[in-house]
């Protein structure tokens, strides 16, 4: 359904990256559904994405049984739904985000709690 607005909006918004301790990054899992949306977790720029991989995604994700079985080389990556490709030696900012960027991961060959993604 499209969405259709009254007027110009003529106020600042309140949710500017100066308003939060870091950028705001979205992050969610492909295929799922134990996780219903994405993630919305402070993230300094200044992070490597690999140190983001290896030291942020557990806390969000290892609950699920398959976490562990990730094969991370073989991760597709998604940036606000285009696919990419991270250099994980690379800071968050040089890897192009930004303040609310969404972050997807699909991972091949697991697809939810007993395949039940599909």
């Amino acid at each position: 359904m499209a969405v259709v607005s009254i007027g110009p909006y003529k106020f600042a918004p309140k949710d500017t990256v100066d308003k939060f301790p870091a950028p705001l990054l979205y992050v969610g899992w492909e295929d799922h559904k134990m996780f219903c949306a994405p993630h919305c977790v402070p993230m300094p720029p200044d992070t490597k994405f690999g140190d983001f991989v290896k030291n942020v995604l557990p806390g969000m994700y290892s609950a699920h049984p398959d976490f562990e079985k990730i094969q991370w080389e073989q991760v597709l990556w998604f940036d606000s739904g285009k696919p990419f490709q991270p250099d994980m030696e690379k800071t968050m900012a040089e890897n192009g985000m930004g303040h609310k960027s969404l972050i997807r991961f699909r991972t091949p060959g697991l697809t939810g709690l007993s395949g039940s993604a599909f």
